[in-house]
C-alpha cells in the first residue's frame, strides 16, 4: 500500500474520531447545561405532570331576613361523565343491567334498553368523557354516586362529576334589585355591597396522578376553604310581597314608566320593605332599577323641609294667616300657581294640608330671599346635600341649587322651598318624615341587621341617629300638619277606620333626562308614618306616570299604595298597637293564630283563650277554619282550600302543615323544630303538582 493511501485512511480515522470526541463533548455539555441551567425546571414541569394544585372552592354565604327566611342561596348543580376506558370488563359485564335500570329509574328519560345499547357502544368505542347528564340536582348526584360501577368512583367505575354553583332567590323577583343577583358578569344588590362577606376564601390541596391517569389527593396536602359568611337583612317579605303587588296594580292601571316603594321601621331606621319596578318594552313590570336611590325633583313633599327651616329659625308659627292670593303669586318674570285655584288666607297648618305652593313659596321668599344660605343651610343639616349612607351599593348624590351659582336667581328660592330646583331621593324623602315620626331623631337608613358565621353573630349592626330635626315644640307643630293632610287635605279619605296615619302628598313636573316639563310627564307621591299617635312606620311610595297621563295627583296614584301597605302591617299587627278581633283567636303573645288548623288543635286553643268548644268528632282529623262573626262569636268550619293555588301554613304545626301541603301534591322540606315560621312560597300562589317547598320552623 502506498504512502498516500495510508496517510489518508489515517486521516480519515483521526477526523471521524475528532468528530466523536466533538459530538460527546457537546453531549456532556449539554448534559451539564440541563442539569444545572434548566434542570430545576424540568424537574418542577415533570413533578406538575404527576403532581397539581386543585382549588376547593369556598361555599358562598347565604342570605336571609330576621325572621330566619331564606333569600338567596348556593344551590350545588353537577355534569357528569363517564370514563369508559377505566372500567373492567368484568365489572361491566356483571353490572351493566342493573345501572341501566337504576338510571332509567332516576331520570325517566329512556328505557333500561336504550341506556344499555347506548353505554355498551361507548365501552366498545372506549370513549373517555361520555356526557351522562348537565346541571343534575344534588340529590341526583348523590344517587349517581351509589348506583353500581359508579359506586366505584372515578378510578375504577369511571365516574366524573363536575360541580357548579347555582345562585338562586326562593322569593324570585321579590325584592330582586336589593337582594340582588350574583353572577359572572352581573353582581347587583346586597350580593355586589357584601361580596367580600359572602365570598369566603377558596382552600386548595395537592392531587397525584396515579398509575391509572386518575388525580388522587395527597393526605395531609389540603387547606380548607373559609365558607362565606351570612347576611341577615331587615326585609319582610310578607309586606314587601303586598307592596310589590299593590304598587305594580297601580303602575298597570296608568300605565306609569316606574314606582317604588318604601318601608322603614319608625324607630330604628330599618328597611322593610324596598319594591322598585318599572315598565319593560312589553308593557310588563320588572325589579330593573333602584328607582328609591335616584335623586329627582320632590315636588311638594319637600314643603317639611321647608318648614321645618321656618320653625327652627323662630320664623313662624303653625296657626298664623298666610295668603295664598287665590293660588296664584309672582315672583320676578314667574308666576308659580296652586294645583287647585281660589285659595285666600289660611292657617299654615292649613297652607300645608291643601298642598298650597303659593304660601309656601310666599314664606320662603320672605324670610330667606335677603339671606339664602340661611335656608340652605337647614337643607344641609337635614342631611339632604348627601348620600343617606344606606348599605346598599348604587345610591347617587343629591343636588340643591347654591346661591352665587349662575344657575341661582330670584326665582330659585321660592321655587326650591316647593320642591323644585332640588334633587334628593325617594329614600331622603322617607328618612326625612320618619325622623318627624320619631320625634325629631333622624335615623340612618340600613338594610342589613347582621353578619353569621356558621349561625353565629360576628357582627351586628345597631340603629344609628344622624341628627334632631328640631325640639319638642317643632316636632308638634309639624305633626298637626301632616296630620291635617289626611283628615282635610289632599290625603283625605284614604285614612282607615280601624288606626290613624299622618303625611303628604306631592305632585311635581318632572324635567330631566332628555324629558322637558312641557312633555307633561309627573311624579306622584306619599310619604306618611302610622299610626298618627305612637308611629311605628314610614312608607314612602314614589310613581313617575306617562306623558300626559288622566292621573297623576300623589293622592290618586300613590296614596291607594300605601294604604294598601299600611293595611297589611296592621293586620298583621306587626307594630304591637291594639287590633280588634277582626280574624282569627288572639294568641298569648298578642299574634295572631295560623287560620288553618285541624279541628282537635282548635279545640285546644280554644280551650286555652277561655272560648266555647264545639263539638265536632267527625272532623277531627281534617283541616279546619275559624271564623268570627260581627259578634265576635267564634265558630269552626271546614277549611276552604282552592285548588292549585298555595294555602297559608305560618303558625301551624308541624304534621298540619305537612298533611296540607302533601295535600295539595307538593313535596315539602322542613328545616327546624316547633310551628311553621315561613314558606317558600307565598300564599295564594300558583303551584303545580309535585312543586318542591320549604318551611321553616321557628
Amino acid at each position: 500500500m502506498s504512502l498516500s493511501i495510508k496517510q489518508d485512511i489515517r486521516f480519515r480515522v483521526y477526523l471521524a474520531f475528532t468528530g466523536i470526541c466533538v459530538f460527546g463533548l457537546a453531549i456532556v455539555i449539554k448534559a451539564a447545561v440541563i442539569q444545572f441551567k434548566e434542570g430545576p425546571k424540568l424537574k418542577a414541569l415533570a413533578k406538575e405532570m404527576h403532581t397539581r394544585f386543585d382549588t376547593l372552592k369556598a361555599d358562598r354565604g347565604n342570605i336571609y331576613n330576621e325572621e330566619g327566611v331564606l333569600l338567596s342561596s348556593s344551590i350545588p348543580e353537577f355534569d357528569v361523565h363517564i370514563d369508559f376506558s377505566v372500567i373492567d370488563s368484568a365489572l361491566f359485564a356483571k353490572k351493566i343491567d342493573t345501572l341501566c335500570i337504576c338510571l332509567a329509574d332516576l331520570f325517566k328519560d329512556k328505557t333500561a334498553d336504550v341506556y344499555k345499547e347506548q353505554f355498551v357502544r361507548a365501552y366498545e368505542d372506549g370513549e373517555k368523557y361520555y356526557l351522562l347528564g348537565r346541571k343534575l340536582k344534588y340529590y341526583q348526584h348523590e344517587a349517581l354516586r351509589s348506583f353500581p360501577i359508579f359506586n366505584k368512583g372515578k378510578g375504577y367505575g369511571g365516574f366524573i362529576s363536575e360541580p357548579h354553583e347555582k345562585r338562586e332567590a326562593p322569593y324570585k323577583s321579590l325584592a330582586y334589585r336589593t337582594i340582588g343577583v350574583y353572577r359572572d358578569s352581573n353582581v347587583t344588590g346586597l350580593e355586589a355591597t357584601y361580596n367580600g362577606e359572602l365570598t369566603g376564601e377558596n382552600g386548595r390541596r395537592i392531587v397525584q396522578k396515579s398509575t391509572g391517569g386518575t388525580w388522587i389527593p395527597i393526605d395531609g396536602s389540603e387547606i380548607d376553604p373559609q365558607n362565606g359568611h351570612d347576611i341577615v337583612t331587615t326585609l319582610d317579605m310578607n309586606i314587601q310581597d303586598v307592596a310589590e303587588h299593590a304598587l305594580l296594580s297601580l303602575l298597570q292601571k296608568y300605565e306609569c314608566q316606574y314606582g317604588t316603594c318604601i318601608v322603614m321601621e319608625t324607630h330604628t331606621g330599618k328597611i322593610r320593605t324596598l319594591v322598585n319596578l318599572g315598565r319593560q318594552s312589553d308593557g310588563s313590570y320588572a325589579e330593573d332599577f333602584n328607582y328609591a336611590m335616584i335623586p329627582t325633583e320632590p315636588g311638594s313633599t319637600f314643603k317639611l323641609a321647608t318648614l321645618i327651616s321656618l320653625l327652627n329659625d323662630k320664623m313662624i308659627n303653625v296657626d298664623q294667616n298666610v295668603d295664598a292670593n287665590g293660588g296664584t303669586i309672582t315672583f320676578g318674570n314667574r308666576t308659580m300657581k296652586d294645583s287647585h285655584l281660589g285659595l285666600g288666607v289660611m292657617p299654615i297648618w292649613k297652607a300645608y294640608a291643601e298642598s298650597s305652593n303659593t304660601c309656601m313659596a310666599r314664606l320662603a321668599n320672605e324670610h330667606y330671599a335677603n339671606n339664602p344660605s340661611k335656608y340652605i343651610a337647614h337643607l344641609k343639616a337635614l342631611h339632604l346635600d348627601r348620600p343617606t349612607g344606606i348599605d346598599l351599593l348604587g345610591e347617587r348624590r343629591t343636588f340643591i341649587t347654591m346661591p352665587g351659582t349662575p344657575s341661582w336667581s330670584n326665582t330659585t328660592l321660592p321655587w326650591m322651598a316647593t320642591g323644585y330646583g332640588v334633587m334628593v331621593s325617594p329614600l331622603h324623602t322617607c328618612m326625612l318624615y320618619n325622623a318627624l315620626a320619631n320625634n325629631g331623631k333622624m335615623m340612618k337608613p340600613y338594610i342589613v341587621s347582621a353578619i353569621k358565621e356558621y349561625g353565629k353573630v360576628v357582627k351586628q349592626y345597631q340603629p344609628t341617629e344622624l341628627t334632631t330635626i328640631g325640639d319638642s315644640a317643632v316636632i308638634a307643630q309639624l305633626r298637626k300638619c301632616t296630620r291635617a293632610v289626611i283628615t282635610e287635605g289632599t290625603g283625605k279619605g284614604i285614612e282607615s277606620p280601624f288606626y290613624t296615619m299622618a303625611g303628604k302628598t306631592g305632585t311635581a313636573q318632572v324635567a330631566d333626562k332628555g324629558i322637558k316639563y312641557t312633555d307633561g310627564v309627573y311624579q306622584g307621591s306619599f310619604v306618611g308614618y302610622l299610626p298618627f299617635e305612637d308611629p311605628k312606620y314610614t312608607i314612602c311610595v314614589v310613581i313617575r306616570t306617562k306623558a300626559h297621563s288622566g292621573a297623576y295627583y300623589g293622592g290618586t296614584i300613590a296614596a291607594p299604595v300605601f294604604r294598601m301597605v299600611a293595611d297589611k302591617i296592621f293586620s298583621e299587627n306587626m307594630g304591637s298597637w291594639s287590633a280588634p278581633l277582626d280574624s282569627f283567636a288572639r294568641t298569648s303573645s298578642g299574634r295572631l293564630a295560623s287560620s288553618m288548623a285541624t279541628a282537635r288543635n282548635y279545640r285546644t286553643l280554644l280551650s286555652a283563650v277561655k272560648k266555647p268548644v264545639p263539638t265536632l268528632t267527625e272532623y277531627l282529623n281534617s283541616m279546619m277554619q275559624l271564623t268570627v262573626d260581627s259578634s265576635k262569636n267564634i265558630a269552626i268550619q271546614p277549611a276552604k282550600i282552592y285548588r292549585n293555588l298555595m294555602p297559608d301554613v305560618k303558625g301551624m304545626g308541624l304534621k298540619d302543615a305537612v298533611y296540607m301541603l302533601e295535600t295539595c301534591g307538593l313535596q315539602v322540606q322542613v328545616y327546624g323544630k316547633g310551628k311553621v315560621q315561613s314558606q317558600s312560597i307565598q300564599p295564594g300562589s300558583r303551584i303545580s303538582k309535585g312543586q318542591s317547598i320549604t318551611i321553616q320552623l321557628s
